[in-house]
């Protein structure tokens, strides 16, 4: 039984730090996990990193709770982590709180909780008919949910009909209708209305590439793929394509763009393809409700493709198929700050980590992965 963790702790401390798992516990952490330990007279938050069934030293402290009991980090994460603290020659703490977005460490912001309604039956054409006579707004009411293909939210239904909440409310008090409470997602992209698209036929050029890419996903070959074409040869149908297999073969997707003013046209495409379900959008722009509803989607495989700027790099994709790095050339993908990554080169090593594809796109490639491409 693994009763001992090590922790890395979002205060700089650049040490795995071990602590007791208390009885009653030892199912509820893994690696990935959010905790709070003790550390000197202070508590802290932590992420834990491994387990073990022994201890390294002797009178350790408990740990002193759970903040997620859902691991937040996949092995393959924790050691990519791990990579880039020696690679790029930071602390390990700064490179764990690169991997978790500040609103997921925190845990400062919940899932937004909302009032649903759906009808409870269905009236007869005598009961109908006195509702409709003695109470038209509930009437109104009651047809808006009846025809409904899921719950309604409760200011949704009140906004419809032009009502008040003491209409809705009696149509509860009557049993006509039901209330649910359930987690309403924020959407950054919610308003907006996506007009499905079909894939385009290909021509020879992208069809062979497509072909490359498709073996590399089929066979879980990590090594890059560098896809050369100039603006507008269709470069990004390749991308759609190549996901859409993915997704067939229930694997996720991860795609990479320089820059967040980028993300909107990028995001439409791909909506408008998988639908606006199936895509999740991550990257500093978004409110933190937003951002936490956003990936947790992944995190939870609801949505199946993350697109985003050089953070997105991390984004929590179960069975990861194939990353995307478009404009694989541009400078924006070097983080300024600790820890100073390259989100292409991490996407190379998340790919090798991950046991997936990684395509590289652009009209004007790199130096270094022209050079990689042509040896």
């Amino acid at each position: 039984m693994q009763r001992f963790a090590r922790v890395i702790t979002d205060d700089p401390t650049d040490k795995e730090l071990e602590y007791v798992i208390p009885d009653g516990w030892t199912n509820k952490i893994q690696a990935g996990s959010r905790v709070k330990v003790p550390v000197r007279s202070r508590e802290m938050l932590a992420t834990v990193v491994a387990l073990a069934e022994t201890a390294s030293f002797p009178d350790l402290r408990p740990i002193s709770a759970i903040v997620s009991p859902e691991p937040v980090l996949s092995q393959a994460m924790i050691d990519l982590a791990r990579w880039m603290a020696d690679y790029y020659c930071c602390t390990l703490d700064v490179a764990f709180r690169s991997a978790i977005p500040q609103v997921i460490r925190r845990a400062e912001v919940g899932f937004k909780r909302e009032r649903f309604l759906e009808p409870v039956r269905e009236l007869s054409a005598e009961e109908q008919a006195k509702l409709d006579r003695r109470s038209p707004r509930q009437a109104a009411v009651y047809h808006q949910l009846l025809g409904a293909t899921a719950p309604v939210r409760w200011a949704d239904a009140r906004h419809e009909a032009g009502t008040t909440d003491r209409t809705l409310q009696q149509l509860v008090e009557r049993g006509l209708v039901k209330v649910s409470v359930q987690n309403a997602g924020r959407d950054p992209y919610g308003d907006e209305t996506f007009i499905p698209s079909q894939p385009l036929e290909l021509n020879a050029e992208q069809h062979a590439a497509l072909k490359l890419v498709l073996a590399s996903v089929e066979a879980c070959d990590s090594r890059p793929i560098l896809l050369h074409g100039v603006t507008g040869s269709g470069k990004t149908e390749v991308y759609l394509q190549a996901i859409q297999e993915c997704l067939r073969g229930q694997r996720g997707a991860l795609v990479l763009v320089p820059e967040i003013s980028l993300t909107p046209q990028t995001v439409e495409r791909f909506k408008m393809r998988f639908g606006p379900e199936l895509v999740a959008v991550l990257h500093s722009h978004l409110a933190a409700g937003e951002r936490h509803d956003e990936w947790h989607k992944l995190r939870e495989g609801r949505a199946r493709i993350a697109i985003g700027a050089r953070s997105t790099v991390f984004a929590p994709i179960p069975r990861l198929g194939l990353i995307v790095v478009d404009e694989e050339h541009e400078n924006s993908y070097k983080q300024e700050e600790a820890p100073r990554y390259h989100a292409r080169d991490l996407a190379v090593v998340r790919a090798k980590l991950e046991k997936c594809a990684v395509l590289l796109g652009s009209a004007t490639p790199s130096i270094e992965s022209y050079r990689n491409a042509e040896a």
